[in-house]
C-alpha cells in the first residue's frame, strides 16, 4: 500500500519516520503535500515525493490528514472538487485533528468515504506515542483498519475505543504531554533553586517521570499503591505530597482536563 499525508508538520514527520524505520513503507510509496515549501524540504531529503498540491497525497491508499482542524473543510472539499469521488472512494482517510469526527470528514469530502479517526500524541516523534483509534465503522474494512493501526503502532502504543470517547482521550493522552512538560520544568526549577545545575535538573526530573510511568505500566499496581511505597512515615516524600494536596494539585489536573475536553468540542 501507499501512504499519503496532507500536511507536512511534526506529526506527519514522526509518522513517516516511524513507518520507514519499521519497514512498513518505502520512501517511494510515501507522498506528502503541504503548501509551505520549506516544510517539505526534510521529506524531500529522505527521498519522499512531495508537492505543494494536495492531489499528491491522493497517491496514497491511506491518506493521513495532518493539518489543523479549521483547515479540514477547505482542504477536503477542494480535493473532491479536483479529483472527483470516483478517484477517492477507495482511499482510507485518517483524521488526527482534535474534535474532527468521522461524519465531518465525510461531509467535507461530500460522499460516504472510508474514514478512521485517530488521536495520537507528540511522543510519537520518539516512537513512544499513545494513539487511540475509533472503532472500525463502515465502509472501512477490518483489513484497512488493521493497516491504519499498524501505522500508529510503528510510532508507539495503540488502543481502540468508541468514537464517542475520543474527545475525552485528548485530555488524557493527546494534550497531556504539555502538562507533563510543565511538571518536569517545575521540578527542575525547584532543583535549580536548591543548587543543582539546570541541565542535570532536567535530566533528573525527566528520568524520574519516565521511570515512574514505566513502573505503572510494568508493575500492574495502582498508582496510589506505588505512591504509598515511596511515602515513609514522617518522611520527606509525604511532606511534599501533603503540600501538593494543600495547593490543589489533583483538582488542578482534573479541572485542566475538563477544560481541555470542553475545548475539543469547539475546535473548528
Amino acid at each position: 500500500m501507499k501512504l499519503g499525508f496532507i500536511g507536512g508538520g511534526n506529526m506527519a514527520w514522526a509518522i513517516a519516520g516511524g513507518v520507514l524505520k519499521a519497514g512498513l513503507y518505502e520512501t517511494g510509496s510515501i507522498f506528502v503535500s503541504d503548501p509551505n515549501e520549506s516544510a517539505l524540504e526534510k521529506f524531500r531529503e529522505k527521498g519522499i515525493t512531495v508537492s505543494c498540491e494536495n492531489q499528491n497525497a491522493a497517491n496514497g491508499d491511506i491518506i493521513i490528514l495532518a493539518v489543523k482542524p479549521f483547515i479540514y473543510k477547505t482542504a477536503l472539499s477542494a480535493l473532491t472538487a479536483d479529483l472527483g469521488k470516483d478517484v477517492l472512494k477507495d482511499k482510507v482517510f485518517v483524521s488526527i485533528a482534535a474534535g474532527v469526527t468521522v461524519d465531518e470528514v465525510k461531509e467535507y469530502l461530500g460522499f460516504d468515504a472510508k474514514v478512521v479517526r485517530v488521536m495520537p500524541n507528540t511522543p510519537a516523534m520518539v516512537l513512544a506515542g499513545m494513539s487511540v483509534l475509533s472503532q472500525v465503522c463502515e465502509p472501512v474494512s477490518d483489513e484497512e483498519f488493521g493497516a491504519v493501526q499498524q501505522i500508529f503502532e510503528a510510532v508507539g502504543e495503540t488502543e481502540v475505543m468508541p468514537e464517542s470517547l475520543l474527545n475525552s482521550v485528548i485530555a488524557v493522552s493527546s494534550s497531556s504531554p504539555a502538562y507533563v512538560y510543565m511538571f518536569i520544568e517545575a521540578m527542575a526549577d525547584g532543583a535549580v533553586r536548591d543548587g543543582i545545575a539546570r541541565d542535570k535538573a532536567y535530566r533528573l526530573a525527566a528520568q524520574s517521570v519516565l521511570g515512574s510511568a514505566k513502573m505503572v505500566l510494568d508493575s500492574g499496581k495502582h498508582p496510589g499503591e506505588l505512591k504509598d511505597m515511596v511515602c515513609s512515615p514522617r518522611g520527606t516524600t509525604i511532606e511534599a505530597v501533603a503540600e501538593l494536596e494543600k495547593n490543589g494539585f489533583r483538582n488542578s489536573v482534573l479541572e485542566a482536563m475538563k477544560k481541555c475536553t470542553e475545548k475539543s468540542f469547539a475546535t473548528k
